[in-house]
């Protein structure tokens, strides 16, 4: 059976690099990855935080996609995307239904607050940006200052990766994962 990757963001702020390249990387490998965003609109997306990239167009709706039909969830960066999505009810019920249900969840730079919102970072060790470290820590988080770490805490698995210098390991270790639950 092939494995389904489930990529979340909101429409607005989220880091090219750690969408797109994430998204084909496990296309190219024959991973089935929806793109799953709060409205059928282009997503648009920012280059060094800030200044406008490409658009994305994303593939289904936040709210109706189902955790059951994906092995794993991805949450890419960006600032503004992760503060608008840790607020979002789908994105938070999704983070919720994927750790209750024991699959993997990679997140990458900003993408732990969602994790944060969702009250799943309790006792999960992870890196995520700096700038948010703090933010970790007083949800009950470890922090750790790696290109990637897994944390297998709780009965699920967390994968997740510092900045966009980050992306290869980052990558491979979601590869890793989804063959090794093959």
């Amino acid at each position: 059976m092939a494995k389904k990757a489930l990529f979340i963001t909101s429409n607005a702020g989220v880091a090219r690099d750690e969408l797109l390249e994430p998204l084909e990387f496990l296309r190219s490998k024959g991973i089935e990855s929806i793109h799953a965003a709060p409205e059928l609109q282009p997503v648009q997306t920012v280059k060094s935080g800030h200044a406008p990239a490409l658009s994305d167009d994303p593939d289904a709706l936040l709210s109706r996609v189902d955790p059951d039909d994906y092995d794993i969830l991805v949450i890419p960066g960006g600032t503004v995307n992760a503060d608008i999505l840790r607020i979002n009810a789908d994105a938070q019920r999704l983070v919720q239904q994927f750790a209750d249900a024991q699959k993997p969840i990679a997140a990458i730079c900003h993408g732990p607050w969602l994790l944060i919102n969702a009250e799943r970072i309790q006792g999960k060790t992870l890196t995520s940006y700096k700038s948010i470290q703090l933010d970790v820590q007083n949800a009950g988080g470890k922090w750790v200052d790696e290109a990637v770490h897994r944390c297998s805490a709780g009965g699920w698995v967390l994968i997740t990766s510092r900045c966009p210098d980050d992306i290869a390991a980052f990558n491979h270790a979601v590869l890793n994962e989804l063959e090794a639950g093959a």
